[in-house]
């Protein structure tokens, strides 16, 4: 792996496969990449996590969120996206720090995530 110039600054303990296992399933995992399935049901609402890798996220199915951060403060609400997704689709993902998503429905959000390990990690 590079050097990585900016050390990630969280805990392990809030990786999304730790801190929220009940909406992040492990499908791979090896040096260089993870793969995570996301699924969020309909007024579900994800405990604090984070994920530390950028990657590819390939949207299944959706609906509007939230995204909040550790204080409970907006970071990004999705009815005010300029665009919505068109489903199936595939957009490029940033690394994200500790956050929640409250997933405001009708629909459950799935999401395919591939992580790559390898890249510098950058502090959002």
């Amino acid at each position: 792996m590079p050097h990585n110039s900016h050390p990630w600054p969280w805990a392990d303990s809030l990786d999304a496969l730790v801190a929220a296992p009940g909406h992040h399933q492990l499908l791979l995992e090896n040096e260089r990449v993870r793969v995570i399935h996301t699924h969020i049901a309909a007024g579900d609402v994800v405990p604090l996590h984070t994920h530390r890798w950028g990657g590819i996220a390939y949207l299944q199915s959706w609906s509007h969120f939230i995204r909040r951060d550790e204080r409970g403060e907006v970071l990004f609400d999705s009815r005010h996206a300029a665009e919505l997704p068109k489903i199936p689709c595939a957009q490029w993902a940033q690394p994200l720090p500790p956050h929640t998503v409250e997933n405001l429905g009708p629909l459950e959000i799935s999401i395919v995530l591939i992580e790559f390990k390898d890249q510098e990690v950058r502090q959002p």
